[in-house]
């Protein structure tokens, strides 16, 4: 089976996703590159149920190359990353990770832009955009998630949910859960009153500290 490892990752991740409240039922979705090919969740299959070889490969003009099941709706959507985004530090892009999660949506439908409540707002960059609301699955969405991706490693998708992507899967899935963890800190301190937030230069200086971060 070709990308047997991948796809077997695709189908962790996208139980984790459940598990960690990043989605509900079937939606959200996970893709992998290696070289030209994609293994990318399957459209409308329980998670808890998905098998390595329930996921579909495909290739970088969205054609079938091994599965029997459908891709994602949303493919368009991990097909620009793949093909138009990039690393601001010039990283490779091998994951993308998109949710459903539920406070970085409500975020999404408040503000053009994820206010600097927390200085992990940088592991997305200097700061973390909000697409502009288009249906599911189309180009229109995508071009959308593009703009606001510029520069950055992940955004909001108004009205749906969040993107992120990373040089791994476990790299864009942790974005994605520090994206909705600022989203979830700045809604409950917004609800209590009206939160102090860190300066744009902060943010920046943190940017740069990140890139050392950690056991490299």
């Amino acid at each position: 089976m070709l990308l047997g490892d991948e796809r077997l990752a695709v189908c962790e991740f996208a139980r984790r996703m459940t598990a960690d409240g990043l989605v509900v039922g079937t939606s959200g979705n996970i893709s992998v590159r290696a070289g030209d090919l994609i293994a990318v969740t399957p459209t409308g299959v329980d998670y808890a149920e998905l098998r390595s070889e329930d996921i579909p490969l495909v290739a970088l003009d969205g054609s079938i190359v091994e599965g029997r099941l459908r891709p994602t709706s949303e493919l368009p959507m991990h097909l620009s990353v793949y093909r138009e985004a990039a690393d601001p530090d010039g990283l490779p892009v091998t994951a993308v990770v998109h949710t459903h999660s539920v406070h970085a949506t409500a975020v999404s439908t408040l503000v053009a832009e994820v206010p600097s409540i927390h200085y992990l707002l940088a592991t997305i960059g200097p700061s973390a955009r909000v697409a502009e609301y288009a249906t599911y699955g189309t180009a229109e969405l995508a071009n959308a998630m593009l703009a606001a991706l510029e520069g950055r490693r992940g955004c909001l998708l108004a009205h749906h949910g969040t993107i992120t992507f990373g040089e791994s899967l476990a790299a864009a899935y942790d974005r994605a859960r520090q994206l909705e963890w600022v989203c979830q800190v700045w809604l409950l301190a917004r609800s209590a009153g009206s939160p102090a937030l860190l300066p744009p230069e902060e943010i920046t200086k943190v940017v740069g500290k990140l890139r050392t971060y950690g056991q490299r």
